[in-house]
C-alpha cells in the first residue's frame, strides 16, 4: 500500500465517521418520532435502491461467493444497528457511545483469533489510548443501567462485521459488496419492522433524517470503509472510525443537544492521538503492514 492511499484512506474513514457523527445526533431525535425498525428499513431500502440506480450494472457483477459472503456481512451487519439502536433507545447517548466505540477493543482480539493476525505493541497502544478516551468521553453517562446487553451485543458484532470485512473485501467488487450488504441490513429490518407495524416516516424532519442517513451515513459510508478495508488493517480501520463519538459530541455541543465538558474535551484529544499513533508513524516505512500485523487474506 503505497502512501498516498494510506493517505487517502485515512482522510475517506474520517468523512465517514463524520457523517455517523451527524447521523448520530439526528437519529438520536428521529427514532422518538417514529419505531427504530421503521427507520433502519426504510434508511437501508433506500440506500440500496439508490446505489443500484448509479450502477444498474452491478447485478451483473453477483456471483455465489459475493452473495454469500457480502449476506452474511449483511446479517451481522443488520443485527448490529438493532442493538445498537435498543441500546439507544433505553439508555444515554454517552453509554451508547461508549459501548459501542469497544469495538475498538474488540477488533484487534478477534482478528488474532480468528485470523491469527498479529499485534504489534503500537496498535495496543493505540486501543488502549482510544479505549480511555472513549471512557473519558462517556464517564459522566456510565451507568449500569438497560440497554447495556444489547451495546455490548452491538460492539461484538460490529466487532465481527469489521474483521469480516476485511477479510473477504480483497479481491471481490466494492460496490457490488456494499450493495449485497446494504441489502441484507434492509432484509433484516424489515424482517423486524413488518412484525412490529411499519410506520412510515411521518414528518419532513424525520424524512431528512433518513434521507441524509441513506445517502451519506449508509450508501457513501459503507462504499468508503469497504474500500478502505480491501488495503488497511482490521485494526487500524477500527482505531480510525472510534473518531465517531468525537465527531457526535462535537456536533450535541453544537446544537446544544448535551453540555460542553472538560473530560469529554480532553477524552477526544487522547482518542485522536491513539489515531496518529498508529496511523501517521507507519506511513513512514513501507514495511507498515507487517509491522502492524498483515491479514495474509486481504494483502
Amino acid at each position: 500500500m503505497s502512501l498516498r492511499t494510506s493517505r487517502l484512506a485515512t482522510f475517506a474513514l474520517l468523512a465517514v465517521t463524520a457523517s455517523w457523527g451527524v447521523a448520530f445526533v439526528w437519529m438520536k431525535d428521529a427514532i422518538s418520532q417514529e419505531p427504530f425498525y421503521s427507520f433502519l428499513a426504510v434508511r437501508f431500502t433506500i440506500a440500496t435502491a439508490v446505489m443500484l440506480a448509479i450502477r444498474p450494472k452491478t447485478l451483473k457483477k453477483m456471483n455465489r461467493g459475493l452473495l454469500l459472503r457480502g449476506g452474511l456481512l449483511g446479517l451481522i451487519l443488520g443485527i448490529a444497528y438493532i442493538a445498537q439502536t435498543i441500546g439507544l433507545e433505553q439508555s444515554t447517548a454517552a453509554v451508547t457511545g461508549f459501548f459501542t466505540g469497544l469495538y475498538v477493543v474488540l477488533t484487534p482480539l478477534l482478528a488474532y483469533v480468528l485470523l491469527k493476525q498479529g499485534l504489534s505493541f503500537k496498535v495496543l497502544i493505540g486501543v488502549v489510548l482510544a479505549t480511555a478516551g472513549l471512557a473519558l468521553i462517556s464517564i459522566d453517562g456510565l451507568t449500569l443501567a438497560n440497554g447495556i446487553i444489547p451495546l455490548l451485543i452491538c460492539a461484538l458484532l460490529y466487532a465481527l462485521h469489521i474483521v469480516g470485512l476485511g477479510a473477504w473485501s480483497k479481491g471481490l467488487d466494492t460496490y457490488a459488496l456494499t450493495v449485497v450488504q446494504m441489502s441484507g441490513v434492509a432484509v433484516v429490518c424489515w424482517a423486524c419492522a413488518i412484525p412490529a407495524g411499519f410506520t412510515p416516516p411521518p414528518n419532513a424532519n424525520v424524512w431528512s433524517a433518513v434521507i441524509f442517513c441513506a445517502l451519506f451515513a449508509t450508501a457513501a459510508a459503507f462504499f468508503i470503509q469497504t474500500w478502505a478495508q480491501s488495503i488497511m488493517d482490521a485494526s487500524r480501520v477500527a482505531i480510525i472510525l472510534t473518531s465517531e463519538v468525537v465527531f457526535a459530541a462535537g456536533f450535541a455541543y453544537a446544537i446544544g443537544q448535551e453540555p460542553v465538558k472538560a473530560l469529554t474535551v480532553f477524552g477526544g484529544l487522547v482518542m485522536i492521538g491513539a489515531m496518529l499513533l498508529v496511523e501517521w508513524p507507519s506511513r513512514k516505512a513501507k514495511r507498515d503492514v507487517v509491522e502492524l500485523g498483515t491479514d495474509p487474506m486481504t494483502h
